[in-house]
């Protein structure tokens, strides 16, 4: 028994190490002050492993076989209220599955609101200051999205990944910071495509839809319980008056924060919808599962 137990943690900690991770550039901010490392526990508020107190960015690799690796990207902002991340259902596993599609994936560890022990804790316990908040931060978040469009498209033959099809998927807070990014890119950072889910619309409201605008696709549930919906409708909207490339799956049902979680409902599926919808428009080629 003793020697299965040392043969296990052997394995866990070579898994541990074998972890890609590239630690994004970024310029110091003195208007935020993080105490402290970046944490990462099980949160027992939301049910899942969540990362907090990110003062560095930084991004894991995930990368499919190569034999159905096709060249396509994503890089997936995970939320959490600015407080948090929500690791997993909204990074790791969103990853895993794109990797069986032939996608390389990045989960994005962008600058978070700096927190004490319990940052999910703080965040439910923060109430109407929230904006107020996040507002210093999620510029730096934004920042750290754009510097990994770049990372990725300078290194792209070192990844293995086209340049031309780098998206950029976010959830909830991580859908703020994809607004943010498909509104201050430049040549070097513009993402080929874009994927809110549901989108935190109210910490960064629609504004006018560039004239270059990437591709994008909305995820959303009209029942969000923080009232995301019109939001989201309203960021469709945007883009379909400017006539640009947009898609949008308001489901039903679904609630908020929702990723990867299976509620035997619609919703369950949008992420098959995402790559329906990624073939149809040509960023990326069609991989059957089985």
């Amino acid at each position: 028994m003793k020697s299965f137990i040392t043969a296990l943690c052997i394995l866990q900690i070579g898994i541990f190490y074998s972890q890609e991770i590239i630690e994004l550039p970024y310029e110091p901010n003195v208007s935020v002050e993080w105490i402290g490392a970046e944490k990462e526990y099980f949160s027992d508020i939301w049910k899942t492993q969540v990362v907090t107190n990110v003062s560095k960015p930084s991004m894991q690799v995930f990368r499919p076989e190569a034999a159905i690796a096709n060249g396509t990207s994503v890089i997936i902002a995970p939320g959490g209220g600015l407080y948090a991340l929500s690791i997993n259902s909204e990074g790791n596993e969103v990853a895993e599955w794109l990797n069986q599609k032939g996608i390389t994936a990045f989960v994005l560890k962008y600058r978070l609101v700096p927190t004490g022990e319990d940052g999910v804790k703080e965040v439910m316990q923060v109430g109407e200051r929230i904006i107020e908040n996040v507002a210093p931060v999620l510029p730096l978040s934004v920042e750290d999205g754009l510097t990994a469009v770049s990372y990725v498209r300078k290194n792209a033959e070192s990844l293995g990944v086209d340049p031309k099809k780098i998206g950029f998927m976010g959830f909830s807070a991580g859908g703020a910071v994809t607004m943010g990014v498909s509104y201050n890119y430049s040549a070097e950072n513009r993402p080929d495509f874009l994927v809110p889910v549901y989108p935190w619309t109210t910490a960064m409201p629609v504004s006018e839809c560039p004239d270059d605008a990437p591709p994008m696709l909305i995820i959303c549930a009209t029942d969000d319980p923080l009232g995301l919906a019109g939001g989201s409708i309203e960021l469709y909207s945007s883009y379909l008056n400017s006539g640009k490339t947009v898609g949008l799956h308001m489901y039903a049902k679904g609630g908020h924060g929702f990723g990867m979680k299976k509620q035997q409902l619609p919703s369950d599926n949008w992420i098959s919808r995402f790559y329906d919808w990624a073939v149809a428009e040509g960023l990326t080629i069609s991989q059957n599962m089985e």
